[in-house]
């Protein structure tokens, strides 16, 4: 086999491969940003960051890629809280991140109020 043909099969094996974790990574910054905004927070960095990679065995029976992700986010501005999820292909199968945002209501000032 010509030595030429071998080197395109293998440029085609690491093109697919790094096409497929750029898809990874988008739509890891999608859910993300997505995530940081349905809880009313700041997304740091506005990136997301592959901090493992492992082979299992993807839904379809077929083997496949998990990749997780790390992200940050504030709640004032001040204070960074780190984020992680996993995706399984597309699938996200694992979130840690920012809880949904809570709306309290405030009391009212009582400043006219008699001290007992």
């Amino acid at each position: 086999m010509p030595t030429l043909l071998i080197l395109m099969i293998l440029g085609a094996i690491g093109y697919a491969f790094w096409d497929a974790s750029r898809a990874a990574a988008e739509r890891a910054t999608e859910l993300g940003r997505n995530a940081c905004q349905a809880a009313d927070v700041q997304w740091l960095d506005q990136s997301v960051h592959a901090t493992g990679l492992r082979l299992c065995r993807l839904p379809s029976g077929w083997l496949g890629f998990e990749r997780s992700f790390r992200f940050d986010y504030s709640y004032d501005g001040v204070e960074r809280h780190s984020g992680r999820m996993v995706l399984r292909g597309r699938q996200l199968v694992s979130f840690v991140g920012p809880a949904t945002a809570r709306v309290s209501t405030l009391q009212p000032r009582t400043e006219d109020a008699e001290d007992v």
